[in-house]
């Protein structure tokens, strides 16, 4: 393969010979690690692999090393450094998913054939019908009413992009109800606002993730703007409608509601099915936007409809009524980081604050199935973009509904085993309530040693043993762990021993 040696070789089967031997390469090296099953790297490897980086005091420093010799650097050296959170299953930090091999392979062909989404010309690529039809399929897989009702969507990096997206919508939108024909996207935030008679906008949550206050801040609103209003400390997570209605009702305040659906610590939801329609007309009433942040909550949506998952499908209800909604493909979804969604009920919105007013030979609308399908570079941040659609496109059509809720229905299923075992458990405490019932909880566990001082070191403890990984947090003041199974690799009757036996060997390191 000496015409892969650098750039200045052969492209053409010399190019092809390479990339081949590369996919065994790559394939063999993943699969000689999954079967180790550990979830963090050898402390020894990470360091060898952050000491073979390239420094520029080197001789060789930027050298040509050419093709194969980097790829062998990669996969050798750098390769064992990094964690198996896509390899195990049992790598329950941070919502992250793991990929499915049907989406890796997808991956693989975006990369391959590199196409520029956010640019629709027609006759040009079969990209944006793809990418529409991946949407389309969401929205019913979630059953959020007619394909109609969102005709503004695309893809993003993750659920915060799509916070970013939901609060420039929401911006755009309170202040043209209060002062018709005024544009922030036309005059800037501060000019609309004092033609509207508008002195502030605030974002109205409960228990709101981190991305939502980062979100406020890009858009001009700023961190100070998100008002949390929960319904109680028993339940922070709960929106207190109660307390929204007092808001919305401020004079000279224009407000935003964001809606949990899937608290990040909890996995608990801001609403129910009898709260949606209220929250839609108190909306409704005071000119309000109402968006949800669904990352990895919304997909409850798509579990089985039977006896033990009626809670969760009873938490989810009504989310088709906002005006915006936030999700993640590579959480629950299980396609490659990155692929965020967002969704919009009204095209005229996201094209007022998205557009690109000097690039119209960019924007030009194409169809197919007879259906128009409007440039996605006036919807979303960037004029150029992944053809990230293309892995959930393919998860969607390998595993259909059936599929997909079965995958779900197993996470869930572990995540429930982990909570009842900690629940019974001498030396845990499950939260929030011990008490609650086992069927509210979706896919998060929350926990924290009896024990006070190992609490404090409980997480380090925990992924020492490199068998199973979690994630700190802060529960009312104190540690606390959490645990989210989100990997299509979750097996109760496999994972939920090894589980125990960490869980129980760590309180004994006394």
């Amino acid at each position: 393969m000496a015409g892969t040696a650098s750039i200045h070789g052969s492209i053409s089967e010399d190019h092809t010979e390479f990339l081949l031997h590369s996919y065994r390469r790559i394939r063999q090296t993943v699969s000689e690690r999954s079967s180790d099953a550990t979830t963090l790297p050898d402390p020894a490897e990470l360091a060898h692999a952050i000491a073979a980086l390239p420094h520029a005091g080197n001789t060789d420093f930027l050298s040509p090393r050419g093709a194969p010799a980097a790829l062998e650097h990669i996969l050798s050296a750098l390769a064992p450094g990094l964690n198996n959170q896509n390899l195990s299953g049992r790598y329950y930090g941070f919502v992250t998913g793991g990929v499915l091999p049907v989406a890796e392979a997808a991956d693989n062909v975006v990369t391959a054939l590199d196409q520029n989404v956010q640019v629709n010309m027609p006759g040009h690529s079969a990209a944006p019908a793809v990418e529409d039809a991946a949407l389309s399929m969401l929205v019913a897989l979630l059953e959020l009413g007619p394909d109609a009702d969102w005709p503004a969507r695309t893809f993003t990096t993750g659920a915060t992009g799509s916070n970013v997206l939901g609060l420039a919508c929401g911006r755009e939108a309170v202040v043209a109800r209060r002062a018709e024909g005024v544009s922030v996207a036309e005059v800037g935030f501060l000019a609309a606002c004092q033609v509207a008679g508008i002195k502030g906008i605030q974002v109205l949550t409960s228990m709101g993730h981190a991305s939502l206050s980062k979100a406020a801040s890009i858009v001009g609103l700023g961190h100070h703007a998100v008002k949390e209003l929960p319904a109680s400390p028993e339940e922070p997570w709960r929106l207190d409608l109660d307390a929204v209605e007092r808001e919305l009702a401020r004079e000279g305040v224009a407000s935003i509601v964001a809606v949990s659906a899937g608290e990040v610590n909890t996995g608990r939801f801001a609403t129910n099915a009898l709260d949606m329609p209220k929250l839609r007309s108190l909306a409704d009433r005071y000119g309000a936007w109402v968006h949800v942040d669904g990352a990895f909550g919304i997909f409850a949506r798509a579990l089985p409809k039977t006896d033990e998952f009626l809670n969760l499908h009873a938490n989810v209800a009504g989310l088709e009524l906002a005006d915006s909604i936030a999700a993640d493909g590579h959480k629950i979804l299980n396609v490659p980081y990155d692929a965020g969604i967002f969704l919009c009920r009204d095209a005229s919105i996201p094209s007022q604050v998205f557009q690109n007013p000097n690039a119209a030979y960019l924007a030009t609308p194409s169809r197919a199935g007879g259906a128009i399908i409007h440039s996605a570079l006036n919807v979303g941040l960037e004029n150029s973009r992944r053809f990230r659609a293309l892995p959930v496109y393919a998860v969607l059509l390998s595993e259909g509904r059936q599929g997909i809720a079965s995958m779900v229905a197993r996470m869930v299923a572990l995540a429930r085993e982990l909570a009842a075992y900690i629940r019974a458990s001498e030396d845990y405490e499950w939260l929030p309530d011990k008490d609650a019932p086992l069927e509210n909880s979706f896919m998060v566990v929350l926990f924290r040693a009896m024990d006070p001082a190992l609490n404090e070191v409980l997480v380090d403890r925990i992924n020492a043993t490199r068998k199973i990984f979690v994630s700190g947090t802060k529960w009312k003041g104190q540690k606390a762990c959490r645990i989210a199974v989100s990997n299509w690799r979750a097996d109760a009757a496999k994972d939920l021993p090894i589980v125990q036996e960490v869980l129980t060997s760590v309180a004994q390191q006394q």
